[in-house]
């Protein structure tokens, strides 16, 4: 028989919770809160973990960032039931690792049918991996061998995800359990300092990768990651990935060549920021970014006035008045937050 952990506070929901499954012919462990709750799912193992999120003691977010970091049961399914229902709820579940999110209240059904799927999944890896160690077959991963290839495998294996602009996909300091692909949309990566200013790090276009930390030390993501439009995104475990790269000698090369591209633009923009005029650093800013989503003279540009002032290093009041003057200068027509390029050659030639 499976076991499932149910880790729920409320002694109603956890009681009858617990009888549908026991029902279901599953083996029931049960939890009062988040810190029993971690210490029964590393000693029982469970085959799935159902937690609900705010409990006293650990709450259910506590609870998955303590398991997914213990060997023995970090690939153990993990489905979040909760009243909770906000996208930032549920993103933040999901950027821990969890596989599922239920909101109560929540039928019997709808129980049943994300507890099989989970199980389905872990069985159908499991008989995969079996096999190919058995008959030594060539996978798919095996076949990888680009940098397209790998990024083409995120697009057909890998569930997308929606971000509207402005909202957050990681936060600096949270658990690097993933690395990202931007299918389409801009995001942008910064760090905040002790005032709350934002120094914006790189924007990732379409097919770029981002979320990227060691993979040798179980070190957080170093910035936050945020929609600046509209954004599709795929995501990888890093352990899978790390396994892709030892397995694909070709690939791991291509990715360090362009991680070090990354790191040589990066490069280049804080020298810019040191020695360049504002009116320099304010063009080649919009330059960049028209350069990152593809907007060619006369199309318009939507980003926020301190985002733009954010990458060219400046004060957010400095690069309006700079932009104003590109105006009166006819480079390029301002609608609202909208920037307009007029003159693409003239915009390249400011110093």
């Amino acid at each position: 028989m499976k076991k499932i952990l149910l880790i729920e506070d409320d002694l109603f929901v956890r009681e009858n919770t617990a009888e549908l499954l026991e029902l279901a012919n599953y083996t029931v462990i049960t939890a009062s809160n988040g810190k029993i709750g971690v210490a029964e799912a590393k000693k029982h193992l469970p085959n799935i973990i159902i937690c609900d999120i705010m409990m006293p003691e650990l709450n259910g977010y506590g609870v998955l960032q303590i398991l997914s970091k213990e060997e023995d049961t970090k690939h153990i399914p993990f489905i979040f039931i909760s009243a909770k229902i906000s996208h930032e709820d549920i993103r933040k579940g999901m950027n821990l690792g969890a596989d599922d999110y239920i909101t109560k209240p929540f039928d019997e059904s709808e129980l049943f049918s994300a507890i099989e799927s989970r199980l389905a999944k872990v069985a159908i890896l499991k008989d995969t991996k079996t096999k190919e160690f058995s008959t030594n077959e060539t996978t798919i991963v095996d076949q990888l061998k680009t940098l397209d290839h790998l990024k083409n495998y995120f697009i057909e294996t890998f569930e997308e995800y929606s971000f509207n602009p402005g909202e957050i996909i990681y936060n600096e300091g949270g658990n690097s359990n993933f690395v990202y692909l931007v299918h389409s949309g801009v995001v942008k990566t910064y760090k905040s300092d002790t005032q709350g200013k934002e120094l914006i790090t790189a924007l990732h276009k379409d097919d770029d990768f981002f979320g990227i930390t060691s993979f040798s030390h179980n070190i957080p993501y170093q910035e936050t990651a945020t929609a600046i439009e509209n954004t599709k995104i795929l995501r990888l475990a890093k352990n899978e990935l790390k396994n892709i790269l030892l397995n694909n000698h070709e690939v791991t090369l291509q990715l360090i060549d362009h991680l070090s591209d990354s790191v040589t633009e990066i490069k280049e923009n804080l020298i810019e920021m040191a020695y360049s005029s504002v009116r320099k650093k304010t063009a080649n800013t919009i330059l960049q970014f028209t350069e990152k989503i593809s907007v060619r003279q006369g199309e318009s540009i939507h980003i926020s006035r301190s985002d733009l002032a954010s990458i060219a290093g400046i004060a957010t009041e400095t690069f309006i008045r700079t932009i104003s003057d590109f105006k009166r200068e006819g480079i390029i027509d301002l609608e609202g937050r909208n920037i307009k390029i007029l003159n693409m050659d003239k915009l390249k030639k400011v110093n």
